[in-house]
Parts: structure tokens; sequence; C-alpha cells
């Protein structure tokens, strides 16, 4: 079923198909219409969930993880300080092998305050042990959805999840959709039921105190299932399309990428700007693609380099700045590349900070300099770009 919705009511919709047990939320702009539309459903008896009203971002996920570990579906969404006030219990979820499913919606971190959106939160909680896809469009996000629950919850991965959309550009966007089908959800996503829960007929410990005679290998049974997640993601997503008829590609995917000399790495809804660019370039003849980076953990460094190989020179495009170095995706991108045989070089640009409009004049303004690597070298590895002067 087609509508045209906003991206927040559209999102709650999906949450409501996947039947979670327990949802606990705190509202926060631009997250709070998705929260909101939940309630609702409740309410009206469309959705039979447990809803937790909470006096903060903190108590949400706490309340999540006692749910979750006593074998329960759980849900949560947040944004920006939401997420910086979550930061401790985020590696509690994921350290205690916890598949709770968040809808991070992006927005920058104050100081100075901002409620707009670019990517400086989730990006940094990257280390917290929680698998982070990124949506291009409301669409994406949807389907995203039922995606994450079957991927955290399966036993093999036991791994929470954020599916990461753009705030107010992708929340509060007017767009035509499909919506997903309930019982198709249902045949789709098989029920959550975990082997090891917290039972009083059957104790068990969850997140107990661990020495160093054991903590490492705590650490490395986590790791092995964020690295067992990279194939699971991939085929839950080639299973969506077959039932559902959207594909999205699995860790990455790619546009004019076939003959690319200038390659642009990108995620989040920047891609459908970069696209357009794309379009008008090739048009031109500027031989330019696009990897679309949806898996940012775990990190798809053997995907991109395969997509990456012949290009002649690569460009992150990121809404984030790391202080003191770069950003967070050229880091990962250098890393990835280092000890292979590829010695394309790679620059990076931290555009959107704080919300700032980034549009196809931007991108093609990025391709131009770009494209002077190849003859001139790199002039600078990486820059905060479209700083305005009369502002410093």
């Amino acid at each position: 079923m087609r509508k045209v919705v906003e991206g927040s009511y559209a999102i709650a919709d999906a949450v409501r198909c996947c039947s979670p047990d327990v949802v606990s939320v705190y509202p926060i702009t631009p997250q709070t219409h998705i929260v909101e539309h939940l309630s609702e459903f409740v309410a009206d008896g469309k959705l039979d969930c447990e809803y937790i009203n909470v006096d903060s971002e903190f108590s949400s996920i706490s309340s999540l993880v006692g749910a979750s570990a006593v074998g329960a579906r759980t849900y949560t969404s947040t944004t920006s300080q939401g997420l910086a006030l979550m930061f401790e219990v985020l590696y509690n979820v994921s350290g205690m092998r916890l598949p709770i499913v968040m809808t991070t919606v992006n927005r920058s971190l104050s100081a100075p305050l901002s409620i707009w959106n670019d990517q400086q939160d989730s990006l940094g909680t990257r280390d917290a042990g929680w698998i982070q896809i990124f949506a291009e469009n409301v669409q994406e996000a949807i389907d995203l959805t039922p995606m994450l629950f079957k991927i955290s919850e399966d036993p093999e991965i036991l791994t929470p999840s954020m599916a990461c959309m753009d705030g107010f550009i992708l929340t509060h966007v007017y767009e035509p959709v499909d919506f997903l089908d309930e019982e198709m959800v249902r045949e789709f996503l098989p029920p959550f039921e975990p082997e090891y829960v917290l039972d009083p007929e059957n104790p068990k410990t969850f997140g107990a105190f661990a020495d160093p005679s054991w903590f490492t290998e705590f650490k490395y049974l986590q790791y092995q299932a964020m690295e067992r997640a990279r194939k699971k993601i991939t085929e839950v997503s080639r299973e969506f399309e077959e039932v559902f008829g959207r594909g999205y590609g699995g860790l990455i995917d790619t546009y004019a990428m076939d003959d690319a000399e200038i390659a642009l790495v990108t995620m989040g809804s920047i891609v459908g700007t970069v696209k357009e660019a794309i379009d008008e370039l090739r048009k031109e003849g500027v031989k330019v693609g696009l990897v679309k980076i949806r898996s940012y953990r775990p990190f798809p460094g053997e995907e991109l380099k395969r997509a990456l190989k012949d290009a002649n020179v690569i460009a992150s495009i990121e809404k984030d700045v790391s202080m003191g170095y770069e950003s967070a995706l050229l880091t990962d991108l250098k890393g990835a590349f280092y000890n292979s045989s590829i010695r394309t070089p790679i620059i990076g640009f931290a555009v959107g900070l704080g919300g700032r409009d980034i549009g196809v004049k931007q991108i093609r303004a990025i391709v131009e300099q770009a494209s002077r690597v190849s003859d001139a070298g790199i002039e600078s590895e990486f820059e905060i770009f479209d700083v305005k002067p009369e502002c410093l």
C-alpha cells in the first residue's frame, strides 16, 4: 500500500508491524513524532505492547536492558544529546548481547546548540558494539526496521542495531512510501525466542563482574558475532528483496561505478543529492561514480576495496568531524586500504555540519577538487568544507 506520509509516521508504522513486546522512549527533536505515533498506535489498540514513559533517554535504554534480558522484543529511538546520554548503557547492551533495535535520528551535538542534521551522534558511538546501517531515504529506513530485528535477534548474532536516518531531512519529509504488510512481516520476521533469558525458575547472570582472566573472551565472542553480522546483513537484505521486491544491496551499494575515475563515498540522505550531481556531471563527460555505505558497523572494508580498486581518486563526503584529526569515514577508508596493493589517493570532506545545506553545487565543487588530485597530487587530505570566512 503506497501513501504520502511523514517519514516519522512511516517509521512508527514499520515498528508496529514488527510487533515489539516493549517500547521505551523519551521524546527529543527531531525524533519526537516517531514516539508520538507509536503512543497513538498503543492507545488506539493498533499495537499491543508495553509502552513505557520514562524520564530520560538513559532510562529508556536501561529499561529495555531488563525487558530484553527476559526475552522481550524491544525497540527505542533517540537522537543527538539523547544518544549521548545513553552512552554508558550502549556498551552494556552490546556486552550483554541484547538485540535491541533503535532508530537513531541523526542530529548534531551541542555546543553550540543545534537541532539540525549531521551524523556526529551515531558516528561518535561507532565503537559501542552496535550494528549501524544508514538509510538513504524514508523507504529504506522503513525497510531497515524488520531487517534489523531479524539480523540482531539471530542466535549467531545477538547484537543490538541502529537504523540511522537523517533528522528532519527524512523524519519530517512527506513523500510516497510503500507501507509494510503486517502479515508479510510476520512471515519474514520470526518470533524472538532467545535461548538464554532471566528466569527465576532457571537462574542465570547477565552482565556480571569479570576479572582479567575472563574479560578478553567476552570481547572476543562479541567481536566474532559482529564479524558474522557481515554475512547476515547481506543474506537478510537479499531475503527482504525476494519477499518485498525492494533491494538496497548488502553492506554497500554502487551508482555509476563501472568506469568511474573519481569515486565518491558517502552515506545517509546525501546519497540522493550525490546521485543527482553525478547524473549532471556524466552528461558533461565527467567519469564520476558513487559508493554508498549502508553498513558503517560492521565496516565493509573488503567490499569497498573491490568497488573502488579501479578509481583514480577516492573522496569521502561525510557529516562529522573528529577534532584533532580528520573524520571517521575517511580514517576508516584509509585503514581499509593500507595493507592492500591499492594505492589510490584518498581525500575527505566534512560537510553539512549543524545542518548546513549541501546541494548539487557543493558536490560539483568537491568533484572538481578531487579531479585535480590525479594531475597535481593531494593538496589537502582533509578539509571542513564550505567554511564562511565572514563567520570566523
